[in-house]
């Protein structure tokens, strides 16, 4: 065996025994930490007490969708994140600033990319308007857009 095969062999088996351990890495790194977990079942439940439209179904790709950070946020702050199909899917995501709840229209595919987009963005700022803001489901604000109000459960 010369050295030229020696080196390859061995290289291979480096590959080999490598392998199995950065694929053991990257699905670690996909599986949310069990702190996150805890943060999104909060988020759902309080959903659940808040939402007059919440099952699972609705509320889940909307909740996870939002950075566990920005939740962290909500949560101390008593805010909710609420499905809503009565929202017309131009304009999909609302925050209800006097009850404290963003709101999506769970039919429209973009809306919860758009509500994680703007919860991250207040809860990183750590101001939330008193007023309704009403996002367009291109992401832009609509203004003096019509959203039916929010209704508690």
């Amino acid at each position: 065996m010369n050295c030229k095969s020696r080196i390859l062999g061995c290289s291979l088996g480096l590959l080999f025994l490598l392998a199995p351990h950065a694929d053991a890495q990257k699905r670690r790194a996909q599986q949310q930490p069990p702190k996150d977990n805890a943060t999104y079942t909060a988020a759902l439940a309080r959903s659940a007490e808040t939402c007059p439209e919440h099952s699972e179904q609705r509320t889940r790709p909307g909740v996870v969708a939002v950075p566990a950070a920005a939740l962290k946020v909500l949560e101390s702050r008593g805010y909710a994140l609420c499905p809503d199909t009565r929202l017309d899917t131009t304009t999909p995501v609302v925050w209800y600033g006097k009850q404290g709840v963003f709101a999506w229209n769970p039919a429209s595919a973009g809306a919860p990319k758009i509500l994680a987009a703007q919860a991250a963005a207040y809860a990183r700022s750590e101001e939330f308007p008193s007023a309704t803001v009403v996002w367009k489901s291109n992401g832009k604000l609509a203004e003096g857009a019509l959203v039916p109000s929010f209704r508690k459960r």
